[in-house]
């Protein structure tokens, strides 16, 4: 029996043999991660319903075992139907998240368009799907180093 907050023995082993600046994307349940894998990532789904399992529940797993160095978010639209005038809520939760594990990281959009290309290269080690249903709560970690 492990002794940490993740327990999935798949996840585990992947970050496991991940190394600084390698990448970890925490998927929404409206995000194409089946074809937008990078060409070294394992996809693990952990969309069991609608809004069974979340981006920040994963965020509070993954927090506990692993140095996050940096935090991109896909951008909002503007315009449009999905458009938001804000920053969407669930982005809240996340800096919660980061400030609870002492975490002083600050969330850094990146362009919907560019999101894609930004996951699918050779540092992506894992995309995590859920089920999120949340707007724009895809979330892409680097993982930086350990220091003790």
């Amino acid at each position: 029996m492990l002794l940490t907050p993740l327990l999935h023995p798949e996840i585990n082993a992947v970050l496991a043999t991940a190394g600084h600046h390698s990448k970890v994307l925490i998927a929404d349940g409206n995000y194409p991660a089946s074809t937008t894998l990078g060409p070294n990532a394992r996809l693990v789904s952990l969309n069991l319903a609608p809004g069974v399992v979340t981006v920040t529940q994963v965020l509070e797993a993954l927090v506990g075992v692993i140095p996050v160095e940096k935090a991109e978010t896909m951008m909002y639209e503007t315009t449009g139907p999905y458009a938001l005038d804000a920053d969407p809520p669930v982005w809240q939760e996340y800096r919660s998240v980061f400030d609870r594990a002492g975490l002083s990281i600050e969330l850094k959009p990146i362009d919907k368009w560019d999101f894609y290309p930004a996951v699918n290269t050779p540092d992506l080690a894992l995309t995590i799907q859920t089920a999120d249903q949340q707007r724009f709560a895809n979330l892409l970690l680097t993982i930086g180093i350990r220091m003790d």
